[in-house]
């Protein structure tokens, strides 16, 4: 491997990681989480057949279905059952952002 494609993979992987640190500052301020949503879709094309291609996806899916459940969460609120579901959903996107987090420090793809 040559250092060219050593330096654009360590660059991508800096900022996979950073992407990763948005959608865990998104945990408590939303600015960041939608700020890592836009770097996704603006470097996807980056790496399209690498290894890190899953990560985006993961946290793509993570901030779709993070942003449908917070959404069917807050209208259904005013039947308690919407505090429940926002819960949960907190705690899933948490959970996703460990789990994709240890897995890309493993320079594997996650599943």
């Amino acid at each position: 491997m040559n250092e060219l494609a050593i330096d654009k993979n360590e660059y991508l992987v800096k900022i996979t990681n950073i992407t990763y640190f948005l959608h865990a500052l998104g945990v408590f301020f939303f600015l960041p989480l939608l700020a890592g949503f836009i770097i996704l879709y603006l470097k996807k094309e980056d790496v399209k057949g690498t290894w890190l291609e899953s990560h985006f996806r993961w946290l793509s899916r993570t901030f779709w279905f993070y942003m449908l459940w917070l959404t069917i969460g807050i209208i259904l609120t005013m039947l308690i059952v919407g505090i429940f579901i926002l819960a949960i959903n907190h705690i899933w996107l948490i959970y996703r952002i460990i789990k994709g987090w240890l897995v890309l420090n493993e320079h594997k793809q996650v599943v």
